[in-house]
């Protein structure tokens, strides 16, 4: 069983404690027509509160170790930051063994889903609009690295934490692998962690983070971006190719 009572830093005016009735009301108990995605450590659905938001809310799966530290991080991290191209967390729930996030939707889920899909299903998106997904992951980026207090290193950037409202503007998502890094620190020695196809190799091999390693998994991202051909087609098949 997870204890709230463990962490007093959860008790932030900027996010709302939800109960768990409240977002299986929300989601129509977590139906499978309200799932828009899924990860390693969870499952995101849309959902609806009482007073008509839409809202997106990640699920944690309940036998997950590692998603726990993952959500302790993800709340602590972004509830006391605000950007115009981050995702902004609305609240979170904590109840029995229950773990849920709730942050605001995006009408057109991630990058991921409408650029690097078969060509059946992806939408085409016009080089204007690619070039201000670009200017605005980078803002997002500078803005932790260097504004963010203590500065923030995300880790996984990637497309499918690139998250794209209805107008297409971009927000980066996912804060679960984030490490925070005090002004005076210029690498951290961790575990290795992030998506494959987006590690810097150094970070890969030496397991040194620091800033640059975004700047790199950025990289992989634009070029993604510009070709519409993803990093790595292994969830395509067992054909297996790397931009990079």
């Amino acid at each position: 069983i997870f204890y709230i009572c463990a962490w007093p830093e959860f008790t932030n005016e900027n996010v709302k404690l939800f109960t768990y009735n409240s977002l299986r009301s929300a989601t129509s108990d977590f139906h499978p027509s309200n799932r828009i995605g899924a990860g390693g450590f969870g499952v995101v659905y849309r959902g609806v509160l009482r007073d008509g938001t839409q809202v997106a809310i990640k699920k944690l799966f309940t036998e997950s170790k590692q998603g726990s530290n993952e959500f302790l991080t993800e709340i602590n991290m972004i509830s006391n930051i605000r950007h115009t191209n981050l995702v902004e967390l609305i609240g979170y729930c904590v109840e029995d063994s229950h773990r849920a996030l709730v942050y605001e939707y995006l009408e057109n889920n991630s990058l991921a889903s409408v650029l690097l899909v078969s060509r059946s299903k992806h939408i085409a998106l016009d080089w204007p609009t690619r070039a201000a997904v670009c200017l605005g992951t980078t803002s997002a980026i500078a803005f932790l690295h260097y504004e963010a207090v203590p500065h923030i290193v995300h880790r996984d950037i990637k497309a499918s934490n690139i998250l794209l409202d209805g107008n297409f503007h971009p927000k980066i998502g996912d804060f679960g692998l984030a490490k925070l890094f005090p002004d005076n620190v210029t690498h951290v020695s961790t575990r290795v962690a992030g998506a494959f196809g987006y590690l810097a190799l150094e970070y890969a091999l030496l397991g040194q983070l620091t800033k640059k390693a975004d700047v790199y998994s950025f990289g992989v991202l634009l070029l993604e971006i510009i070709s519409g051909k993803s990093s790595s087609k292994a969830a395509f098949g067992v054909e297996f190719m790397l931009l990079v």
